[in-house]
């Protein structure tokens, strides 16, 4: 495999997952999960659940008192 076919695949498979800003926020998940509390079982599940889905979920907004 040369460097040229290597270039498009990894390029397909960014476009797959949505593109550059998807990508950049399944990192951003990841960190977030890494950084929490829990043990490493429980985070590599979480991250494995965070990256089937591509890109980054919306933050969950909290409903105001009213």
């Amino acid at each position: 495999m040369d460097l040229d076919s290597l270039t498009k695949q990894a390029k397909k498979l960014v476009d797959d997952r949505g593109g550059v800003d998807a990508l950049k926020g399944d990192a951003e998940e990841l960190k977030d999960i890494v950084g929490g509390r829990g043990s490493a079982m429980d985070k590599a599940k979480k991250a494995a659940e965070a990256l089937e889905d591509p890109g980054e979920k919306p933050a969950k907004k909290k409903p105001r008192a009213t």
